[in-house]
């Protein structure tokens, strides 16, 4: 998954400062690189992604968090919004869909 996004991101010309294994090193890395976009999945070891968006939201209330979530996980989807994640892409990626939503949130 991070490599698919990975490439797009860098395809439309935005840079990836920063890589997390699970969602507790996402956490750590958000509160040292203050990114711009952050992407989480919902199933990640350590920490959910869930988890960690609550607690990327507590550093900073107007983190852009986006989502990805395989078909199927509603709840979950609905939970992350809940957590303060402001979009979500579903798996297997659409390349139109990340790019409408890295623009909405980005702004470019």
């Amino acid at each position: 998954m991070r490599s698919v996004l990975k490439d797009i991101l860098l395809d439309l010309g935005h840079a990836v400062i920063a890589e997390a294994e699970n969602g507790y090193d996402a956490v750590l890395k958000y509160a040292h690189f203050r990114p711009d976009l952050i992407t989480m999945d919902i199933n990640m070891p350590k920490m959910d992604g869930l988890e960690a968006v609550k607690k990327i939201v507590e550093l900073d209330p107007q983190a852009n968090i986006l989502m990805c979530s395989a078909l199927g996980q509603q709840e979950a989807i609905i939970k992350a919004f809940q957590a303060g994640a402001k979009d979500f892409i579903v798996k297997p990626f659409e390349m139109e869909r990340v790019v409408n939503a890295v623009t909405k949130m980005l702004g470019s």
